[in-house]
């Protein structure tokens, strides 16, 4: 009897220790996994969810499975349309003028902002990611080792492309590494970071690899000129953001065979617009609105559905907090973003939510070519009706400097097409729309104009909305401590490119230095042409 009762108090006492270990087992199984999977360079439009007609040339079937198995949003942006800074906002939850140095394109990483992904880490989560991170730039170190923003990296498995641009990364065997050394006891968050279709194209691969043909694009920007060149570099493009989609579709299948997909959040975007002129490190309509589908089987209601309200970058750290259930005062206070999961839970409607009509966007130093690293500081407010953007150094060049190659903008076909046709023929509409200076203040509508080209900031009729846009932009830039709302702004300017081989490219430049720039380097059309310029000489 004596040694049944010691056996049933050996017994209570065991149970009791491991009543902590076997909750947090419990806890972790019913906490969600998650799949972040970002483009790069990708523009909404070329999404085929999106109903846009673009399916003759590029089809995104990945995609466009999570949007029909979850939620499609019509109205998420990124509030600063380049790599670096972009990632940034996702990773913190906090707009880029909240965010110091980050604030700019190829910066130092402030240690004080943690990103959802470490907080993850620190939480009962396994991280990783494959591809590309956070972007560029320098992390910084804790304790003599680099941070990893978005956790350790998978990319030791390669593969065969289409194009010799698109990376040799297999995304989708590097993700099965992660999840092969990762307990299934445990949650996971993994970044799938896609290389592309940042550029270099390899020039023709649309045409000639992929068998696409230039006749199917029905629309040409109308900042771009219409012809053969831009739409083949447009195909080019197509055949690499298929490629990232491919491996969406492929992670999918991968969960599913696993038997982990019901219980894994997919998201699925891009951190800026396509990198062409006028789009990719501008402020505008078709540069910082992006793609966005999420899926989660567990947990999101009436699948399918699709949403209007506008949603930011900075929602999608507060979002994976909270189906984490990690207190976000663990993480890093005040968290601009707000999270999205009452549109998981929402049943019925599309849009609704008032504080939720109009979005914030910025712009401060994206990469290097203006006198002494300056860069083109703009603010932008945006709603269903009208884009109010000011630009706060408007003698500057938008795009870089003349003399230094407009180093804002990506090398590539059609770049090269609308400087030869300004140089060549004076043909300046292009140009003065891609490369020119522009004005203090630029307005659209945004309707009749999603591409924002017909500025109406001097019309008198509209002069009222204009005043109730900017004082609605600076009142809200006030509150979240923009330095440009307190005569800080220079401060941008001043913090170091994190890139030392390029840092004062303008006055080492200037001085006759050779200094790369690699992500402007002559495209493969560009030295096409010069092949057959040297052959008719």
């Amino acid at each position: 009897m004596i040694e049944s009762v010691h056996r049933i108090i050996l017994f209570s006492l065991i149970l009791f220790a491991l009543t902590p270990i076997l909750a947090q087992k419990t806890k972790d199984k019913k906490r969600p996994n998650i799949l972040f999977c970002i483009a790069d360079d990708a523009s909404f439009q070329h999404m085929t969810a999106y109903g846009f007609n673009v399916q003759k040339w590029v089809n995104t079937p990945g995609f466009d499975r999570v949007a029909e198995n979850g939620i499609l949003f019509n109205k998420a942006y990124t509030p600063n349309a380049k790599c670096s800074p972009s990632r940034s906002c996702i990773l913190t939850g906090r707009n880029p003028w909240q965010l110091e140095e980050a604030a700019n394109h190829n910066p130092f990483f402030p240690l004080k902002f943690i990103t959802f992904m470490e907080t993850l880490a620190q939480n009962g989560y396994s991280t990783g990611y494959t591809g590309k991170g956070w972007a560029p730039g320098n992390p910084g170190k804790i304790n003599g080792k680099r941070r990893l923003l978005t956790g350790p990296g998978y990319n030791s498995e390669k593969e065969e492309v289409l194009a010799k641009g698109i990376s040799k990364n297999n995304y989708t065997a590097n993700f099965e590494l992660f999840l092969d050394s990762t307990s299934t006891e445990k949650p996971f968050c993994f970044w799938y970071g896609g290389r592309e279709p940042h550029r270099g194209y390899e020039y023709g691969s649309g045409v000639n690899k992929a068998k696409k043909k230039t006749a199917d694009i029905e629309e040409v920007p109308p900042f771009w000129p219409d012809n053969e060149t831009v739409r083949n570099d447009m195909l080019d493009y197509a055949v690499e953001v298929e490629h990232f989609d491919s491996h969406v579709a492929k992670m999918i299948t991968l969960l599913e065979a696993r038997g982990q997909l019901d219980n894994t959040i997919i998201i699925v975007t891009s951190d800026n617009g396509m990198p062409f002129p006028r789009v990719k490190g501008n402020v505008y309509n078709y540069d910082n609105h992006l793609p966005l589908a999420i899926m989660w089987k567990n947990g999101i209601k009436s699948p399918g559905r699709e949403v209007d309200d506008f949603v930011s970058f900075i929602d999608f750290a507060p979002t994976f907090l909270e189906v984490a259930k990690v207190d976000s005062s663990r993480f890093m206070e005040p968290i601009q973003g707000k999270s999205l999961t009452q549109y998981f839970y929402n049943i019925y409607e599309k849009s609704g939510d008032k504080n939720r009509n109009y979005v914030l966007l910025g712009r401060e130093r994206a990469d290097v070519g203006r006198p002494d690293d300056n860069g083109y500081p703009v603010r932008a407010i945006l709603t269903d009706q009208y884009f109010y953007s000011k630009n706060y150094k408007p003698e500057r060049w938008p795009a870089g400097n003349p003399e230094t190659g407009y180093l804002d903008a990506d090398g590539g076909p059609t770049k090269t097409e609308i400087l030869n046709l300004n140089r060549m023929d004076g043909y300046i509409e292009y140009w003065q729309l891609s490369f020119g200076k522009r004005p203090p203040e630029e307005l659209y509508k945004i309707k009749r104009d999603s591409y924002s080209v017909n500025n109406v900031a001097k019309d008198s009729e509209l002069a009222e909305i204009k005043t109730a846009l900017l004082t609605k932009m600076e009142s809200e830039l006030t509150k979240q401590g923009d330095p440009r709302m307190f005569g800080n702004g220079d401060i941008f300017d001043n913090y170091k490119y994190g890139n030392p081989r390029v840092r004062d490219f303008y006055n080492r430049y200037m001085k006759g230095e050779d200094i790369a720039t690699p992500w402007v380097r002559k495209s493969d059309y560009e030295k096409l042409e010069l092949k057959k310029k040297r052959i008719k000489d």
